[in-house]
């Protein structure tokens, strides 16, 4: 194994209370990141340095290109969507009181995958559901208590998926029509190590995890073996992306929430510049 030490930079200084969800969108150039719990989401322009900033009416866990261009959004209340003239239409709605979206990724056809918890956390009252570009719904797993990171590896064989508070990194093999099956765990976050939470896959078919309460990031081999740590002074780590013109910096997001005495750099989007070697992105087919 190799660690890392602190090799990072920081992107964007920000306060953000659950900052989370980068993905970069190679047809603009940017990195697409949020803040879930003030229902903002950001871009940023590592060319440039600009930066917008654009609020929604409710909590967002994610935010994801489509392929016509625009946004596609897992928000409080089911999957919103963003048209290239900036108009928002709801693609799916379904309102559970108490419930909100998380995390969410797009498979390799198209679909977009998106997760949700509880706010109270409670154990189950989660699900992890798969939308097509027409809204058609698709309940994946229904005993989520805090449906997180979800990737797949380059070869599209393999999915990876992370129920926060189990510890583990899960992997299940996919089937010829998009589907999964075979839940195993790949690797279980030790005791006192964090818990995972975003993650994404790279070009070697590595698994990067941010660690929630671990300070740090982590990759690990298809085989289940841990063979890279980033450490970074925030504690709170919340999500990892590759970004960049050749998807070779690995953007992180952090949370200050629930800190008493957060760190000054909690809330702050940073980078790893060089970090390894990313994997093309798809955007949402709808």
């Amino acid at each position: 194994m190799t660690a890392t030490g602190t090799a990072f930079e920081v992107a964007v200084h920000a306060e953000a209370t659950l900052g989370e969800g980068p993905t970069w969108d190679p047809a603009t150039g940017r990195l697409l990141w949020l803040d879930i719990l003030n229902s903002r989401v950001h871009t940023y322009d590592p060319a440039t340095g600009r930066r917008t900033l654009r609020r929604t009416d409710q909590h967002v866990g994610a935010v994801k290109p489509r392929a016509g261009g625009g946004l596609v959004l897992n928000l409080r209340d089911g999957i919103g969507l963003v048209d290239p003239d900036d108009t928002f239409r709801w693609l799916h709605r379904e309102p559970v009181p108490g419930r909100r979206g998380n995390d969410a990724a797009v498979a390799p056809d198209g679909s977009l995958w998106a997760g949700t918890m509880r706010y109270d956390e409670a154990r189950g009252g989660g699900t992890l559901t798969r939308f097509t570009g027409d809204g058609t719904a698709e309940t994946v797993l229904d005993d989520v208590t805090v449906s997180n990171g979800t990737g797949w590896s380059p070869d599209g064989t393999l999915m990876y998926y992370a129920d926060t508070p189990t510890r583990r990194i899960d992997v299940f093999d996919v089937t010829a029509d998009g589907r999964v099956t075979g839940r195993r765990p790949l690797a279980v976050i030790e005791e006192g190590a964090g818990f995972p939470d975003g993650l994404c896959v790279d070009a070697d078919g590595c698994v990067w995890t941010a660690l929630w309460d671990g300070g740090a990031v982590r990759r690990y081999t298809p085989s289940g073996d841990l063979d890279r740590v980033i450490t970074l002074p925030v504690p709170r780590v919340t999500a990892c992306a590759f970004g960049g013109p050749d998807l070779t910096d690995l953007y992180v997001t952090t949370a200050r929430v629930g800190l008493p005495a957060p760190h000054p750099l909690a809330g702050s989007l940073l980078v790893v510049p060089g970090a390894g070697r990313g994997v093309a992105q798809p955007a949402f087919a709808g």
